[in-house]
């Protein structure tokens, strides 16, 4: 069979069923490019006829370089001809190079939702099947609920699979549709199939309704199938289908299997990743295998110590190999070595037995007893450490803030709440004074304090608050609570940055990590600061 792994990714298709999901056009061109030049073999675009995104998406699809675009869809209907079906039609008819056709492998759902002879469910598959591959010239019989049709009726599960493969498809696809089969089973059954029908012709598609659609595509492959489907970030209905962020590295780095993804590829997973989050709108999962943010940070200090000398004493792959990289978590449980490795992060260059250290160490675990959190919040630890260097310039003092909420019925007669800021800032030895409207005092705060600086740095113009986060430190006690809150910025010339800002008083505390936000991203685009 070789080692040769043929990628089928359908995050445009099964993925667009996630509950919350609705991918438009622009949306499914910019994902199947990506995936083109990542080097998946296969890009499912969607259902043609299903739905308006999809019509709209096959009459005029993007050009692929590599992938193969597969348009999706049903066997024939009962008491319908191949010839005079109007779903098959739309499936076959679109811009597509391959189609993949679904099909009934199990007895039970032949009996009660189709209610047709078994019979007959077999020429449907084999006529639907001959007359895609005529059309197109590759067709794939995808053998909806194989697993389970195959555990309840092996003899009629194979029989469904041999109808397609006679027919001349390409890859007959195993699906476990209910996502309820254990590895050892997929194993199983895969390699007892596979003595009647060749791997290199079987794909596996897994759900993940126990937490196995990887681990069960694993097994498939261990068992000879030599497709798999997925889908980004494990997207789909229910639970999802099996993650292909996840899926490629393990076949390739850690089974040594060959794939369309070469080392270049492999390097483009984080990104591919997080395009998908992008679209979605969504926060990336940072504690997602190989490609999370808390896939390589380490946080323990006997942890690092080890890193320092060899990461292979805590990490199993080399994050570069996946685009990702190594994270040095300063935090109360941090030591000398977690606070050295991320000021070397930082271009911060300090002795081991610099007395600043200790003091730094030390003023790093008081604060995070006070309620600070630099786990999460890498911007603001570089800043303290900074400061505690004296090396952040001061471009800017806040004299003095008032933030008034006022909660009134307008002219219309609609019940708003309105927000606004007053402040007294000092840039460049000149003292200025504005006041400033926003939704909530935060924003009010933020547009307040833009009034003032972007004419002296311009680049703040592009700058935006991303995600605004509040935990309440102390809820035994609400009346003298301490909050934490957490800023995400952006900016177009920088990579994502995190501040943090405590107080009992949730507006002292926004600002605080407001200010930090603010102070790096000038200090990083003016170059760094002196280290």
């Amino acid at each position: 069979m070789g080692d040769r792994v043929h990628l089928f990714d359908t995050t445009l298709r099964d993925g667009a069923q996630t509950q919350g999901v609705d991918f438009g056009v622009a949306d499914k061109v910019a994902i199947a490019r990506a995936l083109d030049a990542a080097g998946i073999d296969y890009v499912e675009g969607g259902w043609p006829g299903a739905n308006p995104t999809d019509e709209q998406f096959f009459a005029a699809p993007p050009a692929l370089a590599r992938a193969k675009l597969v348009a999706f869809g049903m066997t024939r209907r009962p008491g319908r001809s191949v010839d005079n079906d109007p779903g098959l039609a739309a499936v076959l008819a679109g811009r597509s190079d391959a189609a993949c056709l679904v099909g009934k492998a199990w007895d039970f759902h032949v009996d009660v939702a189709l209610g047709i002879p078994r019979d007959e469910n077999l020429q449907l598959i084999a006529d639907s099947i001959r007359h895609a591959a005529q059309r197109k010239g590759e067709a794939m019989y995808d053998a909806e609920h194989f697993f389970d049709g195959y555990k309840a009726n092996p003899d009629y599960a194979m029989a469904c699979l041999e109808a397609a493969h006679g027919a001349g498809a390409r890859w007959m696809v195993l699906c476990d549709t209910n996502g309820g089969t254990l590895p050892d089973e997929i194993e199983a059954i895969v390699r007892e199939v596979a003595k009647r029908i060749p791997g290199d012709r079987l794909g596996i598609h897994c759900h993940n309704d126990t937490e196995n659609a990887v681990a069960n595509s694993l097994a498939a492959v261990r068992a000879g199938a030599r497709q798999v489907q997925g889908t980004l970030n494990g997207l789909g209905e229910r639970c999802g289908n099996a993650n292909l962020i996840s899926l490629i590295p393990s076949l390739v780095l850690k089974m040594g299997m060959e794939t369309g993804i070469d080392r270049d590829g492999l390097k483009r997973l984080t990104g591919l990743s997080r395009l998908l989050d992008e679209r979605l709108n969504r926060a990336p999962n940072r504690h997602a295998a190989y490609v999370g943010d808390a896939a390589f940070a380490h946080k323990g200090g006997l942890h690092v110590s080890a890193v320092e000398k060899d990461p292979r004493t805590y990490e199993h792959v080399e994050p570069s190999l996946v685009g990702n990289r190594r994270h040095i978590i300063v935090s109360d449980q941090a030591g000398r070595s977690n606070v050295l490795a991320r000021l070397r992060d930082a271009g911060i260059e300090i002795g081991a037995e610099d007395p600043k250290l200790s003091t730094l160490v030390d003023t790093v675990k008081r604060r995070e007893f006070d309620g600070y959190a630099y786990d999460g919040a890498e911007a603001s630890f570089e800043l303290l450490a900074r400061r505690a260097l004296g090396t952040v310039p001061d471009f800017f003092r806040l004299d003095g803030f008032r933030v008034i909420d006022e909660r009134r019925w307008n002219a219309r007669g609609d019940l708003v709440t309105l927000s606004e800021a007053t402040i007294k800032v000092t840039v460049d030895g000149q003292r200025h004074m504005t006041v400033a409207e926003g939704n909530g005092p935060v924003n009010a705060l933020d547009t307040a304090l833009r009034k003032v600086l972007v004419p002296a740095f311009p680049a703040l113009e592009a700058m935006r608050l991303v995600d605004y986060k509040v935990r309440i430190l102390t809820p035994e006690d609400a009346t003298k609570a301490v909050t934490r809150v957490m800023i995400e910025s952006d900016h177009p010339a920088l990579e994502r940055w995190a501040t943090v800002g405590v107080s009992t008083n949730v507006i002292d505390a926004s600002y605080n990590a407001l200010h930090d936000a603010i102070t790096y991203c000038l200090m990083r685009l003016a170059g760094g600061a002196a280290a």
